[in-house]
C-alpha cells in the first residue's frame, strides 16, 4: 500500500486542485456532509481528493473532475469522518497489524491509537519497532504510543524486555509515534518514581501526549497527584462520577467498550444527565477479541451503542473522531472531513443505525458493504518474533500441586475473585481441604488452581494461587501466553494433569491458547508471533476463539468473554489481587502476600 503523504509535501497541489488548475484524483458527489467541526449536516456537498487528502469540500465540484478522476456517487447519503479508536492494543485482538487492519476497515475504523506494550513485554523495544514499521505499510492511520510500563510493576513480575527513559526518548523520534503509552503504575507516579517521571518528562519535552491509566476507585490526593504529573487521558473509569472527575482534572475521559469491559453506558450519563462537555470525552475499545470484531464490529458498534444510550448522532461521532484527533494533536490529518485532511470517509444512509456502506481511506475506496476491496500484503516476521516461549523444561503435574502448611484438615487461603465484565478483581478468603499435605479443591466448582510459569528466561519459576468465579468443572485446564502484561504462561485448572498438558501444548505451538478437558484438547489458538498474535485472517482466528468459547462453556464456565478476564489475572497494577511468576500480589498495598493465612 502507498504510504500516507505528509501535508507539507502537497500543499501547492491541493491548492491547485481547489482552484481548478489540476483535476482531482477522486470526487464524491452529492453527499450530506457530517461536519464534526461545526456540528452541522450540510446537504449537497461534493468532496474533491488529491494525493489521499481532501482539496475541496463544498457545492458542485464538477469543474474539478478530469478524464481520469474517479467519481463516487453518494446519492444523498451521509459523509462521516472515518472512526478512530482512542486507545487499544492490537496484540489483544490476537491479530497482526495487517490482519487487524483487514478486520476493522470494513467497519469504518480508519485510524487507531495503539500502545504496543504487550509485545514490548516480550521483545522489548525491537518489538515496538516491529509494530510501528508494519503500521506504516497499511491503509489504516495508526499512531503509536511508546510503552511506558515495561514491566508494568518492576520487581513484581518477569518480562522478556524492558523499556526505560532512554528507549522512550529514542522511540519518540520515530515517524508515527505520538506520545507515551498508558502510565499504569499510578502509585509510582504519585510516589515520585524516578524512571516514570523521566519518561513523562521526555514525552512532554517532545511536545507529545502522556497516556493515562488510573485504575483505582480512590479520587483523593493520589488521583490529583497523578493528573498533575502529566497523564492527559484515562480509560479506566467505570462510573459517571469517574468520568466527571477526570474531566474536572483537565483530562479527556476515554469511555471504553471492549469485548469484556463494558464501561461506556455507565459513564455516558456524565454527558447526557450531568452535562459534562462532550468535547472532553472520547471513545475507545481497549480491546476487542477477534470474535467480537467479526460478529459485532469495532468502533462502529461503539458509536451505535453511544447513540442508543442517548447521545445525538453527531455528538457520538465527534467522540469517535474529532475529539480523539484533537487530543493527540493530529487533527490536521484525521478526525474530520475538511480540506487538507486525509480523505478517510464513511458513506452511510442512516446516522442512527450507521450501516457502513462504503469506506475510503487515504483517498481510495477500501471497503464496500462490509467487505474489504483492497489487497494488503503482510510482512515477513523475523525469527526472533516467532521464538519467544522459553521454558526451563517440559511441565509435569507436580508443577501444579500446591503444598499446604498442614498435613490434613482445612486451611484458609487467599483467592482471586473475578468480576464479570470488569477489569478489577476481589480479594477473597477461602477454606480449602488438605490431604497428605496437598491442597484439594472444594467440590462446588467455583475454585480453580492458578499458576504463572515464567517463559522468557528459562528460570523455571512458577507462581501459585487460586481463582474463583470461572466455574470450571473437574479435569479442565486453560493455558495461555496471552497474560497481561508480562505475558508469561498463565494456566488455570481443576486438575494438575490437565494443566501440565495444556501448558506443554502452548509451548509446542510457540505460544497461544489451549483448553483441555481430561486428556482431550477441546480448543487451541496458535499465536506464534511473540506468543500473542496470529498472521491468519480475523475470520479464522475468530473461529478458533469461538471453539474456545464453546469449550469453556462445556467446562462449566458461563462468564461473558471469560478468556479476556482470565488473561488479566497476572496484571499486578489493577486492583485487587493478582498472581505473577514471583507470587501473589496485593496491588493496593503494593506488596507480595502469602497464599495461606495462618
Amino acid at each position: 500500500m502507498r504510504k500516507r503523504i505528509p501535508l507539507y509535501e502537497v500543499t501547492r497541489e491541493l491548492a491547485a486542485v481547489a482552484m481548478g488548475r489540476r483535476p482531482a484524483t477522486l470526487v464524491i458527489r452529492d453527499g450530506r456532509w457530517v461536519n464534526v467541526c461545526s456540528g452541522e449536516i450540510i446537504d449537497h456537498t461534493d468532496i474533491a481528493v488529491h494525493a489521499g487528502r481532501i482539496a475541496y469540500c463544498g457545492p458542485d465540484a464538477s469543474p474539478l473532475i478530469g478524464e481520469e478522476t474517479t467519481v463516487v456517487e453518494a446519492a444523498g447519503r451521509y459523509l462521516v469522518p472515518g472512526l478512530l479508536d482512542a486507545h487499544m492494543h492490537v496484540e489483544s485482538s490476537m491479530l497482526t497489524v495487517t490482519q487487524f487492519t483487514r478486520a476493522v476497515l470494513p467497519h469504518g475504523t480508519t485510524g487507531a491509537f495503539i500502545d504496543p506494550h504487550e509485545i514490548a513485554n516480550v521483545l522489548g523495544l525491537p518489538g515496538v519497532k516491529l509494530m510501528a514499521d508494519e503500521a506504516r505499510t497499511v491503509p489504516l492511520a495508526i499512531y503509536v504510543q511508546v510503552p511506558s510500563c515495561v514491566p508494568a510493576a518492576p520487581g513484581f513480575e518477569t518480562t522478556g524486555g524492558e523499556i526505560g527513559p532512554t528507549e522512550v526518548e529514542e522511540a519518540l523520534t520515530w515517524p508515527n509515534v505520538i506520545g507515551l503509552g498508558e502510565v499504569m503504575n499510578y502509585t509510582g507516579v504519585a510516589a515520585g518514581d524516578e524512571k516514570l517521571h523521566a519518561e513523562i518528562a521526555a514525552t512532554l519535552r517532545a511536545g507529545k501526549t502522556v497516556g493515562g491509566h488510573y485504575a483505582s476507585p480512590e479520587l483523593g490526593a493520589g488521583f490529583h497527584a497523578y493528573a498533575a504529573a502529566g497523564p492527559s487521558d484515562d480509560h479506566e473509569g467505570r462510573t459517571a462520577a469517574d468520568a466527571i472527575a477526570r474531566v474536572r482534572q483537565g483530562m479527556i475521559a476515554f469511555l471504553r467498550q471492549g469485548s469484556a469491559w463494558h464501561d461506556l453506558v455507565a459513564q455516558l450519563s456524565a454527558v447526557t444527565e450531568s452535562g459534562i462537555d462532550p468535547h472532553r470525552v472520547a471513545l475507545c475499545t481497549d480491546d476487542r477479541h477477534p470474535g467480537t470484531l467479526v460478529t459485532d464490529g469495532h468502533m462502529d458498534d461503539v458509536v451505535r451503542l453511544a447513540i442508543k444510550s442517548g447521545l445525538p448522532p453527531i455528538t457520538a461521532i465527534q467522540m469517535a473522531t474529532l475529539n480523539t484527533a484533537e487530543h493527540f494533536k493530529v487533527s490536521h490529518d484525521v478526525g474530520c472531513i475538511a480540506p487538507g485532511r486525509f480523505a478517510d470517509i464513511i458513506i452511510t444512509s442512516d446516522l442512527k443505525s450507521l450501516p457502513i456502506e462504503l469506506v475510503l481511506a487515504d483517498g481510495a475506496v477500501v471497503a464496500a458493504d462490509g467487505k474489504l476491496t483492497v489487497e494488503i500484503t503482510p510482512p515477513a516476521y523475523p525469527p526472533e518474533a516467532r521464538d519467544s516461549v522459553h521454558l526451563a523444561r517440559s511441565l509435569t503435574p507436580a508443577d501444579f500441586e500446591v503444598d499446604a502448611p498442614i498435613d490434613s484438615g482445612t486451611v484458609a487461603a487467599r483467592a482471586i475473585g473475578v468480576v464479570e465484565n470488569q477489569v478489577i478483581t476481589n480479594a477473597r478468603t477461602v477454606e480449602l481441604p488438605v490431604e497428605d499435605g496437598e491442597v484439594r479443591l472444594p467440590t462446588d466448582g467455583d475454585l480453580a488452581f492458578l499458576a504463572v510459569v515464567e517463559r522468557h528466561h528459562r528460570s523455571g519459576r512458577i507462581g501459585h494461587g487460586f481463582v474463583s468465579g470461572f466455574g470450571l468443572s473437574p479435569r479442565c485446564a486453560l493455558a495461555s501466553t496471552v497474560s497481561h502484561d508480562s505475558h508469561n504462561l498463565l494456566i488455570m485448572g481443576t486438575d494438575p494433569n490437565a494443566m501440565a498438558q495444556a501448558g506443554n501444548r502452548v509451548a509446542e505451538m510457540g505460544g497461544g491458547v489451549c483448553l483441555v478437558r481430561g486428556n482431550e484438547v477441546l480448543a487451541e489458538i496458535p499465536l506464534p508471533i511473540a506468543g500473542l498474535m496470529s498472521s491468519a485472517p480475523a475470520e479464522e482466528v475468530a473461529a478458533q476463539a469461538e471453539r474456545l468459547h464453546r469449550g469453556l462453556e462445556e467446562c462449566g464456565c458461563r462468564l461473558n468473554n471469560a478468556f479476556m478476564t482470565f488473561s488479566l489475572l497476572a496484571l499486578p497494577v489493577i486492583p485487587e489481587l493478582r498472581l505473577t511468576d514471583r507470587g501473589l500480589v496485593d496491588t493496593k498495598a503494593e506488596k507480595f502476600v502469602p497464599l495461606f493465612l495462618t
